[in-house]
């Protein structure tokens, strides 16, 4: 009967767009890509959403819908880098001023901390370092802006012996396919197997036809330990060892149950829980000439498959990790849904409006051709002849150009600079509406008059929807860094890395800087109320100076030093306890001698280290 199909699901936003109804259908060159046959159909509503997306963050978004076959003049659309600068603008926000990997505790370890504050100190400084080394802020940056783009990003972590670290890498999330568990319903859940797959074009210099490159992380049963061996066909396998009885040959370390079906692992993080889980990690090439249309990326024949070599002469076929979790973080732009796991990009819901704003542009382009060289219409002119033809020549109009009009000859000019005006209103109008829908409001878009403000009050309610947004962005991913600082931890504790004891990992958290400019010299003023009043800790005063933006490295430190001045204080500790001691400690001088002499002070006199 013709009727549509109605798809609701995370990319529904996209439904108006006649490209996302069938992406294999036959003539949509924009999807060439998409139709091998190793993509599953399940994943290509998602890849397709993720090339929209890009074509519309690279301005192609129409000539993206002319060669898909949505709009035959797609190409003369106009579009100024609006959906770009709304991404660049959320990234922004989302980021802050700065990053900062921060353990809870560890501002408490002064001159003589706990076990706990110590440790805590020590894994911040370690985790802060490693952030330095693998350009943290950077890699951040690369997927976070992938996440606000297209709703997704992903980290992958492996431990290099090489560098003696864990390395950090993004990746684009079309390449990433994950397969949760079967009883996975839940956005919060992990896969238990996870695929990172592209091709790999022809490289004719080499001889290398067309392949399909597949990275696979899976969590399974501890295995027995393995070697390096040849295949029949020549290529580098890796195979499992067992012993004469048929019994497995362990890695040190492991342990084989009672009845000896299941292997077990002691891991450094988890001293008393063994664990019969561990991580393998599988690195494969297929030709693409070698896949039929029944050959899917979930499960690729391994019997075609040439396994890589690591640097150190490793084969990536079933590598045992020894780690009993997949080293791989997924990020997502919004919290999904219940059942779902995918996030949703910032410009989804004004994609429509995007729309508009490129339309509204292309018309003006033309208004605005029409009002600098206008349409005139002469009668009565002696317009010059074509020698040749005998045929009027065109008529342009030059500055200082003459014509001759006969007595009743007449020019109207064609004025659209009233049509041209309306258009211009327009585009405000669906700025201030993307602006809006979209949360980021006018005054975090910029576009908000500064002068239409009557106060600073006013402009913190205008930002209320923005600072919602970036509430809820960050909540998405506060989890998520610090699964992937924890991941940090443990593959340094697995890699015997120096300074990485073994025990429970400590939670770490990455801290966003504000969003929005702070009134510094309010922040300073409430700190200067609360110190004066009692009410305010040193520990917490020294951080709203940080989250205020003062240039204080370390908190710690910071406190030291602040102590170590305050006199006043000092002689209110002394007068509270009477020791000296206390009072020496406090100011961080060292304690008294016998040598040093009494001395007057208030009347009373002060000798040997001790009030009088």
């Amino acid at each position: 009967m013709g009727l549509r199909e109605l798809i609701t699901d995370a990319w529904s936003w996209l439904d108006y767009k006649p490209a996302m109804a069938d992406p294999r259908r036959p003539g949509r060159n924009a999807w060439a890509d998409l139709m091998s046959s190793w993509i599953p159909d399940e994943d290509l509503r998602r890849l397709a959403a993720y090339r929209l997306l890009a074509a519309y963050d690279s301005n192609q978004a129409g000539q993206l819908a002319e060669l898909s076959g949505d709009d035959d003049r797609g190409g003369e659309r106009r579009e100024l880098g609006d959906a770009s600068k709304i991404v660049d603008t959320a990234l922004g926000y989302l980021l802050g001023s700065e990053q900062t990997i921060s353990v809870p505790g560890a501002e408490h370890a002064g001159d003589e901390p706990s076990p706990e504050a110590a440790a805590a100190r020590a894994v911040q400084e370690r985790l802060r370092a490693w952030a330095e080394k693998e350009l943290l802020p950077l890699r951040v940056q690369q997927a976070e802006r992938n996440a606000i783009l297209l709703g997704d990003g992903v980290y992958t972590l492996a431990w290099d012996p090489g560098k003696g670290r864990v390395l950090l890498r993004t990746w684009d999330p079309g390449l990433y396919f994950p397969e949760w568990p079967e009883d996975g319903e839940d956005g919060a859940d992990f896969p238990t197997r996870v695929h990172l797959a592209w091709e790999l074009p022809e490289d004719k210099r080499r001889g290398l036809k067309t392949r399909v490159r597949r990275i696979t992380y899976e969590l399974a049963p501890i295995g027995p330990a393995s070697r390096r061996a040849i295949a029949k066909g020549g290529g580098a396998v890796r195979e499992f060892l067992y012993d004469e009885d048929g019994a497995p040959v362990l890695v040190a370390g492991d342990q084989l149950d009672a009845d000896g079906s299941t292997i077990t692992r002691t891991y450094p993080w988890a001293p008393d829980r063994p664990s019969p889980w561990t991580c393998y990690l599988t690195d494969a090439e297929w030709d693409l000439d070698d896949l039929t249309h029944a050959d899917l990326l979930y499960d690729l024949p391994l019997h075609k498959a040439t396994f890589r070599v690591r640097s150190d002469g490793e084969v990536l076929d079933r590598l045992d990790l020894r780690c009993d979790f997949i080293p791989l973080v997924h990020i997502t732009n919004s919290i999904p849904n219940s059942g779902e796991h995918w996030g949703k990009p910032t410009i989804a819901t004004v994609l429509q409006g995007l729309d508009e704003l490129s339309a509204t542009d292309t018309d003006s382009s033309g208004a605005s051709a029409t009002t600098g060289s206008p349409i005139i219409g002469l009668s009565g002119a002696r317009l010059p002849i074509d020698r040749a033809t005998g045929q009027p020549l065109p008529v342009k109009v030059r500055a200082g150009t003459v014509w001759q009009l006969n007595d009743n000859g007449s020019m109207d000019v064609l004025d659209t600079s009233a049509q041209l005006a309306e258009l211009r209103a327009r585009v405000d109008h669906l700025i201030d509406r993307v602006a809006a829908n979209s949360r980021l409001t006018a005054a975090g878009l910029g576009t908000l008059d500064p002068t239409a403000l009557p106060s600073g009050y006013a402009l913190q309610l205008a930002l209320g929807p923005l600072d919602s947004l970036v509430a809820a962005m960050r909540l998405a991913r506060n989890h998520k860094y610090a699964v992937l600082l924890r991941m940090v931890q443990r593959l340094h504790q697995a890699g015997h890395a120096e300074g990485w004891p073994a025990g429970e990992s400590v939670p770490a958290r990455l801290m966003w800087g504000p969003h929005t400019p702070t009134d510094r010299a309010a922040v300073l003023d409430e700190v200067v109320k609360g110190v004066g009043a009692g009410v305010l800790s040193a520990e917490t005063d020294v951080k709203m100076l940080i989250d205020a933006g003062y240039p204080i490295g370390n908190a710690q430190d910071e406190i030291v030093r602040i102590q170590s001045r305050a006199f006043e204080a000092a002689v209110r500790l002394a007068d509270a306890t009477g020791d000296n001691t206390a009072v020496r400690g406090y100011l961080g001088l060292p304690a008294a001698g016998a040598e040093i002499p009494s001395i007057r002070l208030d009347g009373r006199e002060v000798e040997g280290g001790q009030r009088a």
